[in-house]
């Protein structure tokens, strides 16, 4: 295996990474409105994530930083044409980070009241825009003999596309649901149970629904094999939720998360952004790659410093690892 294709698996699982733990991030988010009924009870919400979501971003700029540094004409052409949806969601993003800030900084109700509306809308976004992203680079977009994109806001607003954006906010807000189930107590923990339960259904529809046209139009028996995997977890999950097993059904879920994102990857090597226009145009991991010397350095410093980054975060979930619920915000304002 050349190093050009180790880098593109690496990429894949810092992907991986990023859309497991955000994902219920941004699914608690989204809950912020459709699960809680008062303030108290968003405030356990947001608390559930307190701790880890600004970690959970590390993801996203090692995935980031890493197509740059192994494959810069990928980075290139990606960030120029889809810059605004990119930019939508790197504006989403920094807005609720400060809204996890700001939020409690002042007593006013509209003050709260608007940064938690800001925090449900700024998860809901990325949450539909990272389907949208990753649609369009597994389906193919128009890449000329360049390597640069030609089309349009409204080329990256196709069926696929939406379909996919579809597929990860029921997703994630699904993850986001069982993970409440599991970090909260209290009538708001057999809320989450039973709200997950009533999203599971459409989730697994449009889930299976995405993945066979996936299949369908590049697929090969690897990807296969993952669409089978992410089904079959979320069914199980939805099984296990109903059963009141918070531990296994946010595990499986995350399994859900994991083999559909690995399914895209599967589905997409050795292209990294296919073109619609003439496959010879197609950037793939051999000409779209760094140097060799490069992906060496970038090799050995990827092997230095992930088993830290796993280290640190394992540990800030133990540490956090308790239930909360209302009854702890009363005692923290008293």
């Amino acid at each position: 295996m050349h190093l050009h294709d180790v880098w593109f698996v690496l990429i894949a699982v810092l992907w991986t990474g990023y859309f497991f733990l955000e994902g219920f991030d941004f699914g608690i988010g989204v809950l912020t409105k459709l699960l809680a009924r008062n303030r108290p009870e968003r405030r356990v919400l947001i608390n559930t994530i307190g701790p880890v979501w600004d970690g959970n971003e590390v993801w996203l700029l090692s995935a980031a930083g890493g197509t740059f540094a192994a494959f810069p004409d990928w980075y290139a052409t990606l960030f120029s044409g889809f810059y605004l949806p990119l930019l939508a969601v790197l504006v989403c993003l920094i807005v609720r980070g400060v809204a996890f800030e700001y939020r409690a900084k002042r007593p006013e109700e509209n003050w709260q009241r608007n940064w938690e509306a800001a925090i449900f809308w700024a998860s809901l976004i990325p949450a539909f825009l990272w389907g949208v992203i990753f649609g369009n680079i597994v389906y193919g977009v128009k890449i000329d003999r360049h390597f640069e994109y030609t089309g349009g806001l409204a080329d990256l607003l196709n069926p696929y596309a939406l379909l996919g954006g579809l597929t990860t906010l029921l997703l994630f807000t699904f993850h986001g649901a069982v993970f409440a189930g599991l970090k909260t107590s209290g009538d708001i923990r057999l809320r989450a149970r039973k709200l997950g339960l009533r999203m599971g259904l459409p989730a697994l529809a449009v889930v299976l629904g995405f993945l066979l046209w996936t299949q369908a139009h590049s697929g090969d028996a690897a990807s296969l094999v993952a669409l089978v995997v992410a089904v079959a977890a979320l069914a199980a999950a939805l099984a296990v939720t109903r059963a009141g097993r918070e531990g296994w059904a946010f595990a499986l879920s995350g399994v859900t998360v994991v083999a559909t994102v690995a399914m895209l990857f599967l589905s997409l090597f050795p292209n990294v952004m296919p073109s619609t226009l003439d496959s010879a145009w197609s950037l793939n991991v051999t000409n779209a790659a760094s140097s060799p010397y490069t992906l060496r350095i970038m090799t050995w410093c990827a092997a230095i410093a992930t088993p830290v980054v796993l280290l640190y975060q394992g540990w800030t979930y133990w540490v956090f690892r308790k239930r909360i619920g209302t009854q702890h915000i009363a005692e923290a304002a008293h």
